[in-house]
């Protein structure tokens, strides 16, 4: 298939800026497989479609405040975004503007803070090699700001006021760059009905990086790669999964991060493994799902690897009909939005 069938128009003001005042206050777009049929609900009946025989899959990564803001030996403004630490101190980065970044440049964060450009990578990113007046980790953590994705424009940069809501209620494991977003609705509430429904719940840990939100760059999407990202399954976790699969339960993945790592695992190694492993599956149309069987998501972008994923997943005609169908029902999409339950 090609890129272009999965876009739709989305209006400016249906991109959620802020979250709403209560996580599972959102609303729900039920579709259902089987009926080809979908209908609006609320997040907060979200325990009542499990029964007692299902496992729900979370993915526990926790945000890291990735974004540093800078300035350059002239005191020109930059921004820095880590992606992935190469070795201690060095990382690989988007920095902008990065065209004015050359090899030995120097960006300067606070007193105690600063980088030194190592080298331009193909793609446009940055090698840059921190160095430090104290522990890097807790600096990181008193000056960096939450890594947003683009579409949510916050005017103060001095004011972190999405630390605490751009993150799940059970994230534990540091090192994401951004949120598994369709995680952000639960709150320990809504948890423990699942629980007394009877379902199990289990989690994985995928930090999401930037493989997950780059753009789609080709038109003819057998020729897609996303980037290979890491994830870790416990034993425990890996027991309850490869027994819920002998026995027919039900497997609920949360979000689209926690289906890639489940589906990678089964792809690679036939079962669910424990460890840490590399989740390079790509998931376009003509893909068969061996792991999950239900799928909790948000609303992604156009013409963007997720929503393939996610159509992949339900068929291509259902999903951009709901699509269409949350657009006119003025759902709120991307991050801070409104979710999807797909059965």
């Amino acid at each position: 298939m090609l890129l272009s069938e999965f876009d739709f128009d989305l209006p400016d003001n249906l991109i959620a800026q802020e979250p709403l005042e209560t996580r599972q206050d959102s609303r729900m777009l039920v579709v259902d497989r089987k009926t080809r049929s979908f209908n609006d609900g609320q997040f907060s009946r979200f325990p009542e479609f499990l029964s007692n025989n299902d496992v729900v899959v979370l993915n526990n990564t926790k945000v890291f405040p990735a974004r540093l803001l800078g300035r350059s030996e002239t005191g020109a403004s930059v921004e820095v975004l880590l992606i992935e630490e190469l070795k201690p101190m060095t990382w690989l980065t988007l920095a902008r503007p990065g065209r004015r970044l050359k090899n030995g440049k120097q960006i300067f964060f606070d007193e105690r803070l600063s980088c030194e450009v190592v080298e331009k990578a193909p793609d446009g990113k940055v090698i840059v090699q921190f160095a430090t007046n104290g522990q890097f980790e807790s600096i990181l953590q008193e000056i960096g700001k939450t890594p947003l994705p683009p579409y949510i424009r916050r005017d103060g940069i001095n004011i972190d006021t999405d630390r605490e809501r751009y993150q799940t209620v059970y994230a534990s494991k540091r090192g994401a760059i951004a949120a598994p977003t369709a995680g952000l609705h639960f709150t320990p509430s809504i948890l423990d009905r699942i629980k007394n429904t009877g379902a199990s719940v289990a989690e994985i840990t995928l930090h999401v990086g930037y493989g997950t939100f780059e753009p789609v760059r080709v038109t003819d999407l057998t020729k897609h790669k996303v980037a290979s990202e890491r994830y870790e399954i416990t034993d425990d976790t890996s027991k309850l999964l490869n027994e819920a699969k002998r026995s027919g339960r039900r497997i609920v993945a949360v979000g689209t991060t926690t289906t890639r790592a489940l589906e990678g695992s089964i792809a690679n190694f036939g079962q669910f493994v424990p460890g840490h492993h590399a989740a390079d599956l790509t998931i376009t149309p003509g893909y068969k799902f061996r792991a999950v069987d239900a799928l909790l998501t948000n609303f992604h972008l156009p013409q963007s690897s997720l929503l393939v994923l996610v159509s992949t997943f339900a068929g291509h005609d259902l999903i951009m009909n709901a699509y269409r169908h949350a657009v006119a029902s003025s759902y709120r999409f991307y991050s801070y939005g409104d979710c999807m339950l797909i059965l």
